[in-house]
Parts: C-alpha cells; structure tokens; sequence
C-alpha cells in the first residue's frame, strides 16, 4: 500500500541556502542522524548529484536505496524519485523552498512511500514519524547553523 505524507516548517535562512544543505548529499551522514553512508553514483552538468545511493537505519536495520533527484525547478524545489531499494518499492518525494519575506524559507516537504513488506499500523506511522522528522528537523537545525 502506498502511503504520502506532506509536512511544512520554517527555516531562519534564505531559500538558496536551504537548497544548498538539501544537495550536498555527501554531507548527510554528518546531520541526518539515520543516514549512515551515500555514495554519488551519477552527476548532471553542473556537477550535483544526479543518482545518489543511501544506507540508513530503518526500523532496528540498515535499508539501501537509490534516488534519481530533478533540479528542473532549482532551486525552489528538489524532486526524486526511488530506482533502487531494498525495503522500499517507491520512495519519492520533493522538498519545496519558498521565501516567506522576511528572509526566511518556508519548507514543505513531500514523500510517498511503498513498502516491499506489510507493516502494522501503529509501526507504519512511527516510521513516518522518524523520517519526516529527519526530514524537517535536522536539515532545519543544519540551514539554521
């Protein structure tokens, strides 16, 4: 079954720069505290990464996944899409960079999400939790430093 969650936060820290943190894919395992190694397997014409393979804990393991990123609307979005994963049929998603203003980013981010196993309910969400809060809060805490 597949399943999408969309949450919003703001950033103290213009749009370009949260944009910035979202791509430098190498540096992921140092503030997103379940990303344990990427690996840039491909990169488009100005030199970011185009196909990216990730292992991260998931749910008391390690997943692996690979996610193919879109910058046709860079940079006030990132886009991707799964075409590879181990745990995972689909895991795709966008992060949306708008200013709101006052110098700040309001961010929202998107995943769908396709299990390769059923999962119970109440482990479902708890997994959503943890990586919209992954999400959210550590690339909030990492713009914002």
């Amino acid at each position: 079954m597949t399943e999408e969650a969309t949450e919003r936060t703001t950033i103290h820290a213009r749009p370009e720069h949260c944009f910035a943190v979202a791509v430098h894919f190498e540096s992921y395992p140092e503030w997103a505290s379940d990303v344990k190694t990427v690996e840039v397997l491909e990169r488009d014409e100005e030199g970011r990464g185009k196909k990216v393979r990730y292992r991260a804990a998931a749910m008391g393991q390690s997943a692996s996944y690979t996610l193919e990123y879109d910058y046709s609307d860079a940079p006030r979005s990132l886009s991707w899409v799964q075409t590879e994963g181990d745990l995972t049929r689909r895991l795709d998603g966008s992060y949306v960079f708008a200013p709101d203003g006052a110098g700040n980013t309001e961010m929202t981010y998107h995943l769908t999400v396709e299990l390769k196993v059923p999962l119970v309910g109440f482990i479902k969400r708890r997994a959503e939790g943890r990586i919209l809060g992954t999400a959210l809060r550590e690339l909030k805490a990492r713009a914002e430093a």
